[in-house]
């Protein structure tokens, strides 16, 4: 008996060494996990925060042929979005970000309320490779960019977690082009006074129309419900992912290599490996009419090699 009560409290001992940890280290990307520096990559997320094995968890695979079109899906209506401001821009550690005033807003979009920005950040690669964290059939884009939102009632995202519908998420693919894009500049231009973690800087002058493809071509785009990102993953979305691109040259991508990591690494790979979606639907905005169980077939567009803005896929008829 003695033996095995010391072998189970060896065992709990153990378990609990184990699981405690976690409550002592960071979460992080893949990219950052080294012999030297502990922390919880994206496998162990679970153990920083239980949402992150909750079984509605984000960045998805869009498969589009299993796309189906949803009438409802108007487009948005953006408030501010062309108006300038001064946002603070951050090195969080894990990524850069921009706060934006609560002026920003959207409405429309079978969405459930009319929602107040919050914040923009970005997701990449490395050497400008994959970086996106959403996936279309299985292929990555370079840079994904997320646009976050919250209901008027709330203060701030912590806040937002409850209901699947109290933040709403625009995200963009950034895709290559040979011709650098200088509506970029701004924001490119002032990496280099966020190279370490907790640094800021204030962009001054910009608007969020300068980060996006043009407002008047935003009418298609898929939706689902899922989760931030990052922990602690609650599972509060609405998804919007933009169909048109933004292009950036290879040399624009490249300035986001100068950034560092909460460990002194090069911040490279900022991205979640792609969730299951567990019986979830997602649906399109665009296209011909057709009735709710018609399937929307979707193929991909080459990249443009000009700034113009190209839709990601066209329908097949």
């Amino acid at each position: 008996i003695c033996l095995a009560l010391g072998l189970f409290s060896l065992s709990y001992i153990v378990y609990a060494i184990i699981h405690f940890k976690h409550l002592l280290v960071d979460w992080c990307y893949q990219s950052q996990v080294t012999c030297n520096h502990t922390c919880a990559g994206p496998e162990e997320w679970g153990v920083v925060s239980q949402h992150c094995n909750g079984r509605s968890q984000s960045p998805v695979n869009i498969v589009t042929s299993r796309m189906l079109l949803d009438e409802r899906l108007a487009p948005f209506h953006f408030i501010g979005y062309e108006e300038a401001f001064h946002g603070r821009l951050i090195n969080t550690g894990h990524s850069v970000q921009l706060d934006l005033p609560s002026s920003i807003r959207i409405k429309g979009g079978n969405m459930a309320a009319e929602y107040k920005a919050v914040q923009l950040h970005l997701h990449w690669g490395k050497d400008g490779g994959p970086g996106s964290e959403h996936t279309v059939d299985g292929e990555k884009f370079p840079m994904e960019m997320h646009i976050v939102h919250i209901k008027e009632e709330y203060k701030n995202l912590s806040q937002a977690s409850g209901d699947h519908t109290d933040m709403a998420v625009l995200g963009f693919f950034f895709q290559e082009s040979k011709s650098a894009n200088k509506k970029l500049d701004p924001l490119l231009n002032a990496l280099k006074y966020i190279t370490q973690p907790t640094k800021s800087t204030t962009l001054k002058g910009v608007s969020l129309e300068m980060f996006m493809p043009p407002l008047r071509n935003m009418t298609k785009y898929f939706r689902y419900d899922g989760s931030l990102t990052t922990p602690d993953c609650a599972e509060a979305v609405t998804w919007s992912l933009f169909e048109n691109t933004v292009p950036i040259s290879m040399k624009q991508l490249a300035l986001f290599a100068q950034l560092q990591f909460s460990n002194g690494k090069q911040m490279v790979q900022t991205y979640r490996p792609v969730q299951p979606l567990n019986g979830r639907q997602v649906f399109y905005s665009g296209g011909r009419r057709a009735g709710l169980n018609n399937v929307l077939l979707i193929t991909s567009v080459l990249v443009s090699t000009t700034l113009s803005c190209l839709p990601l896929f066209t329908l097949l008829h």
